[in-house]
């Protein structure tokens, strides 16, 4: 029996937990609404750990496609914007954990390759405030760089870094308050 395409579809949940269990049903609908009710935020946690518009963009790819194949074994522990976020801190430690192979440019290439960038006098020390914050985040402990980037990055709240971490929300504001303590003696250090 083949379903008539002109037929009313039923009503999609509004909440995250029947989306879904729509989107694991097959509803590309609720796929949809799930990915549009998560892409911003995703994006900007994704960018604030890459520091890179063009990675970020990749690693957003990247984070979806996973997250579409797991879907069946999320369990709805923590939100899904929770979630995605993890699978997105865990896939970017991967590439960055990765050896990159690195290969020259010619001079004459260099000299003549258009910057597509902003006017580097402006943006430089922004960059390399954003640069300092990001290498003293990637230094911490694996534990208390999650939860300070899940929080302050991904925006997840502290009961949903709590459940997903097996931890109670007071052990995530200790981590969180330890990675605080750690960072500024790090940058302190760094502008000496």
């Amino acid at each position: 029996m083949r379903s008539d395409p002109e037929a009313p579809r039923p009503p999609l949940p509004d909440d995250d937990g029947g989306l879904v269990a729509a989107a694991r049903a097959g509803s590309r609908d609720a796929a949809e609404r799930l990915a549009t009710a998560t892409y911003e935020r995703l994006w900007a946690s994704c960018l604030r750990m890459t520091g890179d518009p063009d990675r970020a963009a990749d690693l957003v790819q990247e984070t979806y496609r996973k997250a579409w194949q797991a879907l069946p074994a999320f369990r709805g522990d923590a939100q899904f914007s929770t979630w995605l976020f993890r699978i997105a801190f865990t896939t970017h430690l991967k590439i960055v954990r990765r050896p990159r192979r690195v290969l020259p440019i010619e001079p004459a290439q260099e000299a003549t390759a258009p910057d597509p960038g902003p006017d580097p006098e402006t943006t430089a020390a922004e960059r390399e405030r954003a640069g300092r914050l990001r290498r003293a985040v990637s230094a911490l402990p694996d534990d208390l760089r999650y939860a300070v980037s899940a929080h302050y990055w991904g925006e997840v709240p502290v009961r949903d870094i709590a459940l997903e971490a097996g931890i109670t929300p007071v052990a995530v504001r200790k981590r969180m308050a330890k990675a605080l303590r750690v960072l500024a003696a790090v940058l302190q250090e760094n502008r000496r």
